[in-house]
């Protein structure tokens, strides 16, 4: 999963994305709404987490120019402003929940799964392949009943081509999986971690084979 979240507080930001990250999260970070914006019209993203304080405004006017754009991404308010009046207009202005500050990540990643389950393309998070049932919001693979401990990364990457499966799966949507944008990437960390991936899925009998479409990407098919 990948999620935008637009905050003044850098040391909050921080935290927080390294706390999603454990969650198998990619965050990207934004400290201001223009830069929000432009970041949704380059980048594909399942949810955004929203602060109303922001250098350039107020987050909320943020709902509906990101509407005005055709998206629908599921947006949660994250803010100290917290009174019932506050939450009422954030919610009447497009905010699919609204958590007051401060809270527990426990909480936020149970909101994140109830408001992706109202999305079609997501209504089911647990992914079905070959022999595989993958659950990326809870960072779990298993192979019959057997668990499959995979690292972090090989995870994402996993659920990105299962999503897709019998799909030619582009390197930049691997990888959009799997780094955020400020992350410098290797030329060949994609191809590392994909072959130490399809070693780990033999061993265990995964019932899927992943190919390597030359200069395109990479296909998920099942055996």
């Amino acid at each position: 999963m990948r999620i935008l979240l637009i905050e003044d507080e850098r040391d909050l930001a921080e935290a927080l994305s390294a706390a999603l990250g454990k969650h198998g999260i990619v965050t990207d970070h934004t400290m201001h709404l223009a830069d929000a914006i432009e970041l949704t019209r380059q980048n594909l993203y399942d949810a955004i987490l929203l602060d109303r304080r922001l250098p350039d405004g107020e987050g909320l006017s943020f709902i509906p120019a990101l509407r005005r754009t055709g998206k629908d991404t599921p947006i949660i308010v994250l803010t100290a402003r917290n009174e019932p009046k506050e939450r009422i207009e954030g919610l009447d202005l497009g905010a699919d929940d609204y958590l007051g500050k401060p809270f527990l990540v426990e909480e936020l990643m149970a909101r994140l799964r109830a408001v992706l389950r109202r999305s079609p393309e997501l209504s089911e998070l647990k992914i079905a392949v070959g022999r595989m049932e993958i659950d990326p919001l809870h960072l779990s693979v298993t192979v019959g009943s057997v668990p499959l401990d995979l690292p972090r990364r090989e995870l994402l990457v996993l659920a990105a081509l299962a999503r897709r499966k019998e799909k030619t799966v582009l390197r930049s949507t691997l990888e959009a999986a799997v780094y955020n944008y400020e992350e410098e990437i290797q030329s060949n960390a994609l191809d590392a971690h994909i072959s130490r991936l399809r070693k780990r899925l033999i061993d265990a009998g995964a019932g899927v084979a992943i190919h390597n479409i030359r200069g395109v990407g990479y296909l998920m098919k099942e055996e």
